[in-house]
């Protein structure tokens, strides 16, 4: 669920710096920082979905509850 909310901030952030972009015409600021956002969440999913595929693989399961260590 952090993973969601931490999405959800970075989308709020791209639609604020593409409406706020609008104001600067000369050098599309806005734009290139929403750009730079989207990158950035595409980052965060990768690592979240490596994350999962790591502990599935080892554990065989995802539920947190059945997954009682993380050492190896």
């Amino acid at each position: 669920m952090i993973l969601v909310g931490i999405e959800l901030m970075i989308n709020a952030a791209i639609l604020n710096f593409v409406a706020f972009g609008k104001y600067d015409k000369l050098q599309y600021g806005g734009q290139v920082f929403a750009l730079f956002a989207i990158v950035l969440a595409a980052a965060a999913v990768a690592v979240g979905l490596a994350i999962i595929l790591n502990v599935y693989r080892h554990y065989k399961t995802i539920n947190p509850q059945k997954i009682n260590e993380l050492k190896d």
